[in-house]
């Protein structure tokens, strides 16, 4: 289902032409506070929200503190993948990406970001209705490929995704 559009070797080269200034605080300050404590505020999961999809800004800033805490609780502290992500699913403005870039940067485990630039690098060009089953198969792959690389699941998203920015015809 997934074919890598470049060389393997190649993932750190992309990675490295990839600079976002706006995750710095996603990574540095949002991240770690979330996973040492258990859970978003709902400041840090608009912050999150708004570097994914600033679109939908709006219906993510409907969603009330308490909600956003106990949502994110219960999906950054169970061990059930499905639970994790659809439970993220019922925050307002929240779909497919955005819940994977809360445990992208949030989880203790390692998830890959849903997203069609890196979907277009691993060679689907129209991005597919999401589903839990191809959830499971995209992280699985990208899993294995940054275990097979010997790459953290971070660099694999940002290679992926440049690949894409540069590459990819509109």
């Amino acid at each position: 289902m997934f074919r890598l559009r470049f060389p393997e070797n190649q993932i750190t080269h992309w990675a490295s032409r990839n600079s976002d200034s706006k995750e710095s605080e996603i990574e540095t300050r949002i991240a770690p506070a979330a996973r040492a404590r258990g859970y978003l505020t709902r400041d840090e999961f608009l912050a999150i929200c708004r570097w994914k999809t600033p679109r939908s800004k709006h219906l993510c800033e409907r969603n009330r503190e308490s909600f956003v805490k106990e949502v994110t609780r219960v999906a950054l502290s169970t061990g059930n993948e499905e639970r994790k992500i659809r439970i993220l699913l019922t925050l307002k403005g929240v779909g497919w990406p955005t819940a994977s870039v809360v445990l992208h940067f949030c989880d203790q485990a390692r998830y890959p970001i849903l997203d069609y630039r890196a979907l277009w690098s691993l060679g689907i060009t129209k991005p597919p209705t999401y589903t839990f089953a191809f959830w499971t198969r995209y992280c699985a792959f990208l899993r294995e490929l940054a275990d097979r690389t010997g790459l953290d699941m971070r660099t694999v998203d940002r290679g992926l995704w440049q690949f894409s920015k540069e590459n990819q015809r509109a």
